[in-house]
């Protein structure tokens, strides 16, 4: 049968909780005493889920990622003191088919949830503070606002006709003043917190980020200063990605990870590459070996995110000569 595991066993040896989270409602399931319910995606609903789990038990609840629906429900087992793994996406729906369990129902991804939770044992992650999540929103507006006025750009240079390019040029022009105004915002969130006042500081001590890409790497690596070089690397997607079989030493590559931060950092990286001393060695060191110039920038992109996560878990600002 499709999606058929082992024999389960006694809930006394601790029960895994998935949840399938969308905007009105939670499906909930506990492995492997095989009970699953449906509850409100609000405060109610929530209170009582929390019934619910305190009567087992809870050794792990894992919750896929979904925008911003899942925070709610990760944020209210956190303050209950509960563990809670946010698992992306792909990864749940290549842990199912890896199973055999190709249907897709909410029910059936929260009870896989649960099965994957007790069979890879994510890593449990506390939610970022409301004022990172506010940060966030903002730069993603920002970002989206920023490929708006690309668009619009685009359309007016080819418009021929006088009365669309002049309305596209109002459209542009809305959407700029948008764009200040996003930004103030986002200077406001970050001059009203001292430990994002810090790492923003920090990270535009280093030669080659800029408050673009500072604002980019505070709102989308949260985890900057709390995991390793290469945890931050994998994370950033910058990690290289061995792909060898046999004899045959495949070349290496970079996947997965967040975009929106390595499109932050690729504009760091270019400056960083000219005008920081020790980057700028590495790259011209990578070019001479033979390195085509965007394997090369990549490199640059790495050590630049390690470099920032370093100065982050240290609390310095960066130095030419570091003692």
């Amino acid at each position: 049968m499709q999606g058929k595991v082992s024999p389960e066993r006694s809930a006394a040896t601790g029960v895994y909780v998935g949840i399938d989270v969308c905007k009105g409602w939670l499906d909930v399931y506990l492995h492997p005493i095989g009970q699953g319910f449906r509850v409100a995606n609000d405060r109610i609903g929530l209170k009582r889920l929390k019934r619910e789990l305190a009567l087992h038990e809870v050794w792990l609840v894992a919750v896929e990622a979904t925008g911003k629906f899942h925070r709610l429900v990760q944020r209210h087992l956190h303050a209950a003191g509960l563990a809670v793994a946010v698992t992306n996406p792909l990864r749940s729906r290549l842990f199912c088919e890896a199973i055999g369990q190709l249907a897709k129902t909410d029910a059936i991804d929260a009870r896989l949830l649960a099965i994957m939770a007790e069979s890879l044992n994510p890593r449990a992650t506390p939610p970022p503070p409301e004022i990172v999540e506010e940060l966030q929103e903002i730069v993603r507006a920002r970002a989206a606002a920023v490929e708006d006025r690309t668009a619009l750009l685009n359309q007016k240079a080819a418009a021929r006709v006088g009365l669309l390019k002049s309305e596209l040029a109002r459209r542009i022009a809305a959407i700029e003043r948008c764009l200040v105004r996003l930004e103030k915002a986002i200077q406001a969130i970050i001059a009203r917190d001292t430990m994002l006042a810090r790492r923003f500081k920090i990270l535009l001590s280093i030669p080659g980020i800029g408050p673009i890409a500072a604002v980019g790497m505070l709102a989308g690596l949260a985890e900057m200063g709390a995991r390793s070089g290469k945890e931050i690397a994998m994370l950033s997607g910058l990690a290289p990605v061995a792909c060898d079989s046999g004899e045959t030493n495949g070349q290496r590559r970079i996947r997965g990870g967040r975009s929106h931060v390595r499109t932050a950092i690729s504009f760091a990286a270019l400056s960083a590459s000219r005008y920081n001393p020790d980057l700028a060695r590495v790259y011209r060191r990578l070019i001479a070996a033979g390195k085509k110039p965007k394997v090369a920038l990549i490199a640059v992109m790495r050590k630049l995110v390690v470099l920032a996560n370093t100065l982050v878990r240290q609390d310095r600002l960066w130095q030419p000569n570091p003692a």
